[in-house]
């Protein structure tokens, strides 16, 4: 019954994304809201516990970033749309939290699991006479992959780091934190692109693997690191990517675009 109703969600939800994106109807917008609204729901889900937002305003900020899927989602390019959907979802929810609540709570569990870890790896470090993997050091405290990848995350950024710490790469030699960190205007970039029309012009200007890294920065909400473990790069490389890259966007949109 479940498989059943699913799949009448996604023939109606493409049907009506067909149909939206020849007549940009509202009503037809809304309407994709209301049936893809659980994509919002699961997401807050995720993060109401890690902050102090209420669930309302989780549901209003994620319900944003849904509609800009709905503005953003090609049917040429074969995507499922839920799948298109949660990063910009998630993406939104995330930005509103690193603004409004710059320290999100994080849960005890997880606070114990890193702390756990730590004597973990050191063991694992001798048994396997080499650094132990993300997959090993989860099997050995009995969490998910995705979990223990969490909670590294989480314990990060609770942690400042100095943006003159040195960095080596391959590529291109050393540089410093503060070259893979964009500048906080790059953010308002991130955060206000009504325009998608102008906006998906000015990318296709660009050269192909610039305008990668800028999609899955920017509009997929993947760290710099993530991109660069996707695209088989340097970080290094892709923070002067995305800096050259929104120089270009700048020139091409105008200057005013990204202030």
């Amino acid at each position: 019954m479940t498989t059943t109703v699913s799949k009448e969600l996604k023939s109606e939800t493409l049907e009506l994304l067909r149909q939206y994106q020849n007549t940009r109807s509202p009503e037809m917008r809304n309407r994709l809201v209301e049936l893809n609204l659980g994509l919002v729901r699961k997401e807050v889900h995720h993060w109401i516990n890690q902050c102090s937002e209420t669930y309302e305003d989780l549901l209003q900020v994620g319900s944003i970033g849904l509609i800009r899927a709905i503005e953003r989602f090609e049917m040429s390019k074969g995507h499922a749309f839920s799948s298109f959907a949660v990063p910009y979802i998630r993406g939104e929810i995330q930005h509103y939290l690193r603004d409004k609540s710059p320290c999100l709570r994080i849960p005890r569990q997880w606070i114990a699991l890193q702390t756990q870890a730590t004597s973990v790896v050191q063991s694992l470090q001798i048994e396997l006479k080499r650094q132990p993997t993300d997959a090993e050091i989860a099997a050995a405290l009995q969490v998910s992959l995705t979990e223990w990848q969490q909670v590294k995350l989480a314990n990060r950024n609770r942690s400042p780091l100095s943006l003159d710490a040195p960095l080596s790469d391959e590529d291109e030699g050393c540089t410093s934190l503060a070259e893979i960190v964009p500048d906080n205007h790059y953010r308002s970039f991130q955060l206000a692109q009504e325009d998608v029309i102008r906006l998906q012009q000015a990318l296709a200007t660009l050269e192909d693997r610039t305008r990668k890294i800028l999609e899955f920065v920017f509009l997929y909400d993947l760290t710099q690191k993530e991109t660069a473990e996707r695209m088989g790069i340097s970080a290094v490389t892709v923070s002067r990517r995305v800096k050259k890259g929104l120089d270009t966007l700048k020139n091409v949109m105008g200057v005013g675009e990204f202030d």
